[in-house]
Parts: C-alpha cells; sequence; structure tokens
C-alpha cells in the first residue's frame, strides 16, 4: 500500500503536466495562436499553437502562469485554477495596445508604439461584433470619422475636415482612388465589402510620403482575409458563414467564405449580397424641425405621366433600397518560408442606387424637381498579383504588386413632368505598380520604394425617351474626347530607435503626375480651349519624434506635407453640384498643398487605464475649392432648363485646419472596460475681404462604450454625439449641403444603442443589436438622407 501511495505522489504530477491546456477568447471562444505562457516563478516559456494549445511539460506542479498577448488582457492562473476549469483558460481583450502591429503608416510591419502619427485600428473581431452594414456604417462606428451620406447607399468619410479626393482609400496595397474621384462626397467605400475584410487601419493626417497624392487627411488601409494554408499534410478547410436581418431597413445580408490550404497552395473565396428595402428614419422629433426630412410624397410613373404619389408613412424614405453583391478570390503559393505569390480578385457591383437627396428636392411650388434620379451599378473590378520575398541586403524584405482596375459609374436623371432620361456613363481603367522594400541596420530601419500609375477615362452620355426609346446627343460629364493620367514616384523613409526612450522618424518623396484631357468636341460647351496638359511636381517630406520618459508616459510630434495634383473631376468636369450651381472646367487648376503639425501625448495608468490626446494645424495652400466663375464672361447660364450659377474648382489663396482628439480606454476588470473619443475641427478659408467657412469640416463628434464580456456572452452599450453645425459654420457655395438642412444648419444630435453576441457553441454565435433605441430622428452634418431610426438587428454566425 506504501508503495502504491508513493507511486501515486509521483505519477499523478506527471499526468497533470502531460495534459494539453486551450487559450480561448472569453467572449467567442475561439483558439487564440501565439500566446505567451510565463511561469511567475522562472523558467521557460511557451507559445500556444494554432489551435491555442500548450502543454505542461516544462512546468512545476507548483507553478503559476502568466498569459500574455498583446491584444489581450493579461491572466495569471495557477496550475490548479487550470485543472478547475477543464484546461481551458479565457482571455478578455484589451481595448489598446502600444505593441499592437501595424502596417499601414509606412508598408511595413512595426509596432503602433512606434508609429509618430495617430492611428486607428480596427481587427477582425472588432468588424465580426460590430456587425455593420456597410464599410461606410464601420468607419462612422469608430466614433474619430464622420461619414456624409447622400442617399442610403453610400458613405463619404471625413478626417481632420478632409473629404472625398482628399482622403486616401486603399486595398491591400492598391489604391483605390482614381482620376473621377470627386471633391463634393464620395460613394465608392461601399464598394468594399466589410464582411471580407481582416483589419481597417486608419492613419491621420498627410500620408504623402508614403502614399503620395490624394492623402491629405489621412489614409484609409483596408485589409482582407487571407487563405489559410495547413500545419502538416492534408488539407485544411475553415470558414465562418451569416445572416442578418435588420428592421429600420428590412436589411436582408447573407455571407460566406471558405479558405482551403495545403502545405504550399492556399485559396480563399468569399461572397456577399444584402438587399437594402427602404430606410426608415427616427420618429421622435424636435418641433423646431418642421417637415425637415419628412417624406410627405414621392414621384411615380403612371400611365406615361409624372405623378406625387402620398407617403402613408412620412417618415420612410421612400426610393432608397438598393441590393449589394460582392466577390472575393485569392490564390497563396507559399514557395518557400520566405517567398510568396497571391492573386487577389475582387468584384464589386450593385442594383441601381436612388440618389436620395435629389429625389426629395422641390420648386418654389412644392413639385418635385425630378421623376428620376439614380446612380446606375457601381461596378469596381480589381485583379492584383503580390510577390513578396526576403533576401539580403537591400531587399531584405521585398514586395511587388501589379495590379489593375476596372470602375464603371452612371449617372441617370430625368426632370419631373419631362419624358427624356440624361444617362451619363464613365468608365475608367487603371494600371498600377509598387516597388517596396525594407532594410535593418542596427537601430535604423530603412524602407524605399516606387510606384507607378496610369488612368484612362472614358466618358459617354446620351438622352434617351422613357415613352418612346429614342436616343438623343448629350453633353458628356467629362471631356468626350477622353482623359488620361500618369503618375511616378519614388520615397524613402527611416526610423531609427535612439534608446529605448527616443525614435526618429523621416521620410521624403518626389512624385511627378500628369494629366491630359481632350475638349476638341465643342456641340454643347465651346469652350475657348482644345485641350488641357498639366505636369506637376511635388516634393513631400515628414520628421517625427517620440519620447517615451518612462512611468508610462508617451509624446509624440510631426510635421509633414501633403499634396494632391488636380485629377479628371477637378479639372475637367460638367456638372451640376447641387440645383442651380454648375460646375465648369476651369484649366488654370493647380496642386493643392498642406504643411501640418501635429502633437500628441499620452499616458498609461496601472496598465490599464491608457489616455490619450492629440493636437494638429494644418497649413493648406493654393486649396482646390468651388467658387463663382465665369463661363463667356457669364456668371450664369442656361443649364438642363434652368437658369444655373456658374462655379469652378479654383485654387484658394490660404486656408487652415486645426482641431484636437481626446480618447480614453480602460480595462477596470477582466469583465468591464470602457472606451471614448471627442473630436473637434476648425477650418477656415483666407480671403482679402476676410475669413470665410471651409467646407468639408464637420461639427465635434464622438462616441463612448461600455463592454462587458462574461464566458461566451458580450455586450456593448455606446452614445454615438455630434455637436451643431450653424449657419455662420458653412461654406457659402462649398458642398456643405445647407439646403437639407434646417435654415440654422444641422442641429446636435445623439443615440443610445446596445449590441450583445452569446456564443451557442464553439460554431456557432447569435448576435443582435438595437440602434438608436430612442428612435430619434437626426442627420448627420451634410447628409442628404436621415439616419436610421430605432433598428433591431438579428445575426446567426457560425465556423468551420
Amino acid at each position: 500500500m506504501k508503495s502504491f501511495l508513493v507511486f501515486l505522489m509521483f505519477c499523478l504530477p506527471l499526468a497533470v503536466l502531460g495534459q494539453r491546456a486551450t487559450v480561448l477568447d472569453k467572449a467567442n471562444l475561439q483558439p487564440l495562436a501565439g500566446v505567451r505562457i510565463v511561469p511567475v516563478q522562472g523558467g521557460g516559456a511557451q507559445l500556444t499553437n494554432a489551435q491555442g494549445q500548450f502543454n505542461f511539460t516544462d512546468f512545476r506542479a507548483t507553478d503559476s502562469l502568466r498569459f500574455e498577448r498583446t491584444d489581450y488582457q493579461p491572466r495569471t492562473l495557477s496550475l490548479q485554477q487550470i485543472k478547475n476549469a477543464h484546461y481551458r483558460i479565457l482571455l478578455t481583450e484589451r481595448s489598446y495596445s502600444l505593441n499592437e502591429v501595424v502596417v499601414s503608416a509606412s508598408k511595413f510591419e512595426e509596432n503602433r508604439g512606434d508609429v509618430p502619427q495617430q492611428i486607428q485600428v480596427l481587427k477582425a473581431r472588432d468588424l465580426a461584433f460590430q456587425n455593420n452594414q456597410t464599410t461606410a456604417d464601420v468607419l462612422q462606428q469608430t466614433g474619430q470619422i464622420l461619414v456624409q451620406k447622400s442617399q442610403a447607399g453610400g458613405g463619404s468619410p471625413i478626417l481632420r475636415g478632409f473629404e472625398a479626393n482628399k482622403v486616401l482609400m486603399v486595398i491591400d496595397g492598391v489604391r483605390l482612388n482614381n482620376a473621377i474621384y470627386r471633391g463634393g462626397h464620395l460613394q465608392n467605400v461601399i464598394t468594399v465589402d466589410n464582411a471580407a475584410l481582416e483589419k481597417v487601419e486608419v492613419v491621420f493626417g498627410p500620408g504623402s510620403v508614403v502614399y503620395g497624392s490624394d492623402a491629405l487627411g489621412g489614409v484609409v488601409h483596408f485589409y482582407t482575409k487571407e487563405p489559410k494554408l495547413a500545419d502538416s499534410a492534408g488539407t485544411k478547410v475553415t470558414g465562418t458563414a451569416f445572416t442578418r436581418y435588420a428592421t429600420a431597413n428590412q436589411e436582408k445580408t447573407a455571407h460566406v467564405n471558405v479558405s482551403v490550404g495545403g502545405q504550399k497552395w492556399g485559396s480563399l473565396t468569399s461572397l456577399t449580397f444584402s438587399d437594402f428595402g427602404d430606410l426608415r428614419q427616427g420618429a421622435q422629433r424636435n418641433p423646431f424641425y418642421g417637415n425637415w426630412g419628412l417624406r410627405p410624397f414621392y414621384a411615380e410613373r403612371q400611365n406615361g405621366q409624372d405623378v406625387q404619389v402620398p407617403n402613408n408613412n412620412v417618415n420612410v424614405q421612400k426610393q432608397s433600397g438598393y441590393q449589394q453583391y460582392d466577390l472575393l478570390q485569392k490564390v497563396l503559393y507559399q514557395a518557400s518560408a520566405n517567398t510568396s505569390h497571391v492573386l487577389n480578385l475582387q468584384y464589386s457591383t450593385s442594383s441601381d442606387i436612388p440618389r436620395y437627396d435629389r429625389l426629395t428636392e422641390v420648386d418654389a411650388q412644392g413639385k418635385l424637381n425630378h421623376g428620376q434620379w439614380y446612380y446606375g451599378p457601381q461596378e469596381r473590378l480589381l485583379a492584383a498579383y503580390t510577390f513578396a520575398t526576403q533576401g539580403k541586403g537591400w531587399l531584405e524584405n521585398l514586395r511587388l504588386t501589379g495590379a489593375y482596375q476596372n470602375v464603371k459609374e452612371s449617372r441617370h436623371n430625368r426632370r419631373f413632368g419631362r419624358n427624356v432620361l440624361q444617362n451619363r456613363l464613365e468608365e475608367v481603367d487603371v494600371f498600377t505598380l509598387n516597388a517596396d522594400a525594407s532594410r535593418l541596420l542596427n537601430t535604423h530601419e530603412l524602407r524605399y520604394g516606387l510606384e507607378l500609375g496610369y488612368n484612362k477615362v472614358g466618358s459617354r452620355a446620351y438622352g434617351s425617351d422613357v415613352n418612346t426609346g429614342q436616343e438623343t446627343p448629350l453633353d458628356t460629364r467629362y471631356p468626350s474626347g477622353g482623359s488620361h493620367m500618369r503618375n511616378a514616384a519614388a520615397y524613402f523613409t527611416h526610423t531609427w530607435e535612439i534608446s529605448p526612450r527616443w525614435i526618429l522618424s523621416d521620410g521624403i518623396r518626389i512624385s511627378r503626375v500628369e494629366l491630359n484631357a481632350d475638349f476638341t468636341d465643342k456641340a454643347f460647351f465651346p469652350f475657348p480651349f482644345d485641350e488641357v496638359n498639366q505636369k506637376n511636381t511635388a516634393v513631400n517630406g515628414n520628421l517625427g519624434l517620440i519620447f517615451q520618459p518612462g512611468q508610462d508616459w508617451r509624446f509624440a510630434a510631426v510635421a509633414s506635407s501633403g499634396f494632391r495634383a488636380p485629377n479628371v473631376d477637378d479639372l475637367g468636369k460638367v456638372f451640376e453640384s447641387v440645383a442651380g450651381q454648375l460646375i465648369v472646367p476651369n484649366p488654370d487648376l493647380k496642386p493643392e498643398y498642406t504643411y501640418n503639425a501635429e502633437l500628441s501625448l499620452g499616458k498609461t495608468v496601472a496598465q490599464s487605464v491608457r489616455l490619450e490626446g492629440v493636437g494638429f494645424y494644418t497649413w493648406y495652400r493654393d486649396a482646390i475649392t468651388t467658387q463663382p466663375f465665369l463661363y463667356q464672361g457669364q456668371p450664369q447660364i442656361d443649364y438642363n432648363g434652368r437658369i444655373s450659377q456658374v462655379t469652378a474648382n479654383v485654387n484658394a489663396r490660404r486656408a487652415y485646419v486645426y482641431g484636437f482628439s481626446g480618447s480614453i480606454a480602460a480595462d477596470i476588470s477582466q469583465a468591464f472596460r470602457l472606451t471614448s473619443s471627442l473630436t473637434y475641427t476648425y477650418g477656415r478659408i483666407k480671403e482679402a475681404t476676410g475669413e470665410i467657412p471651409l467646407d468639408h469640416i464637420p461639427p465635434v463628434f464622438g462616441k463612448t462604450s461600455f463592454f462587458l464580456t462574461l464566458p461566451k456572452f458580450q455586450s456593448e452599450f455606446y452614445v454615438q454625439y455630434n455637436g451643431w453645425k450653424r449657419l455662420k459654420d458653412y461654406n457659402p457655395v462649398g458642398e456643405d449641403n445647407l439646403q437639407y438642412a434646417t435654415p440654422e444648419g444641422v442641429p446636435a444630435w445623439y443615440t443610445l444603442n446596445l449590441r450583445a453576441s452569446y456564443q451557442l457553441h464553439p460554431r456557432l454565435q447569435v448576435q443582435a443589436g438595437l440602434e438608436n433605441m430612442l428612435d430619434q430622428f437626426y442627420r448627420v452634418y451634410a447628409s442628404g438622407v436621415s439616419a436610421p431610426g430605432r433598428n433591431l438587428l438579428l445575426t446567426l454566425r457560425g465556423n468551420f
């Protein structure tokens, strides 16, 4: 008997030590790879494998283990506690981490704490939990980006007072901005499928050194999911799928993605379909609003004539629904541990998308201006090939990306009571080539690259009689003879870790942008020039310094410059921007430049609370803004049957933008955490007669969230809020869209919202959300469509 007890004393600990344990995300029970397990009493550390597993072979029975991963809160448990938990360790995500790896600031991986610029990251689990309907909604709910909407099927992000073609959007290293990205309000972001995204990184402030033209307000970089290779012989098949329903617009969305991988080859296929009905706005209104935003009637074609049909529910925004289709296909060939080849195919299209703001416009007698106004299907095709390798010397890390994009847009409008539908169709072919490399020399990291690009724009137009089908000639939106843009650039950036306290970063870029537009067709507009040729060269630089004096303080300062060369939309467009206001080409348009100074400070308290403040000031030179103009010496002309004021894009003499943002992220416990942010922006154009408001400047806005995380359960109660945009802060002829606001501007608003997820099974999750719980009526600044009213979302999500 004594011998048996001795045997148990020695063998049972060994049995425990041989037991495998799994580290899981507390909320969704998904395994966590790369978790570092450190014995508190000392000894060798381990990392969890791809299945989140580790064993106790090297640990003593008396050890306590500390579990660490940069994006999760650390946790310390004894071996007995792990055994009592059935060998499952549940970790809660952090609200903020300076050790998080980011890519977009330099195109190569680096710690977030080594980047002096303000940056925000949304990871795959954030995107899944937020469960937003579109990528525009994803950006709006960051709390640090305001998104304008002219119609439900769109979204135009505003960063630091810059919008549309002054904010650069990138997907998988390929520029989305093209030659016809306009300066007003863009809707192209919805062509990015948020269900197929692995993460989103937003870099605030000029990004022209790394990315070139357009990156004045910042860079929004989307990264799509990657194929997963097998760890051993055989085939690895994984995937996720979900279906979602929402009440505010009767949304029905279905998504599936499947990854099939061997040891060298991998494939990822992603499909998403969404059907959005007419959007219902909030019913709780301030009496001050009057009829603002109500939809009392809408246009309908009956017996060959337009009639105004009464709306049964004035809060339902009739003619705002649409459908969206998205496809992603990736093929990965991992030739060796250091070399990979990726083929990336993306296609997005939609049904016709009603231009809701225009469909609500009425004349002085209260009659609708338009019988029809819609965008044709927004089509975006991307085909890209990326070669990445790790070598030696100056090509220590090399990445080559060649891409082709085909973008099709169209606009179709018909005045109320008329039979001719005006159709304007645009097609852009974009070819790009990027070569990026990096090298590490002791405490210096060098990065450098080349970029080439070519845009070809085709524009055609015709009128069609909706009764007879007869077609008639029509003026095109862009030069009918065609337009071309070419660009070439080289850049060099450098980071020097002087000491653990000091990090210096700097960079320089030289860019060349050329544009040609053919105006020889003078059938509709006899412009006094046959073509426009521009050749612009710009040199940009940045300098950043980070100081970390200890005690969890961090200070960062950045000086940077940005530029944006006029594109075809800026220089060659003929378009009725707002009712009664016509934009005509200005061949003398020049590039615009920004010079930015930024200072940020951060403090971490007790390793669980992060406070951060960022202030910036931007000197804006030769700013491209829309101003009154003359056509053949006249300030007004007849266009589409009515007298319109002539305007054009011109270079304002000087402008400035300044602002600040503050944020807090607090991990109060393993179950409870909170985040909050607030952003303020102010901008003015300097004229000889004084200052006037710069357009695209949002009111103060922010978001506060309270998270509760329990085993298998996660919830977020959040408040989104905006201040007033007063009449005195509106640009008189720009893109602020006062006609879609009240006579005093856009009122302040806030919404109360709740969402939650419950993990029914490691493979199955149910999600529910209640947005705008109080059913408040409101509009986001410059928007022509009202925000959703009370909205119940239900989602069933699975993985395999």
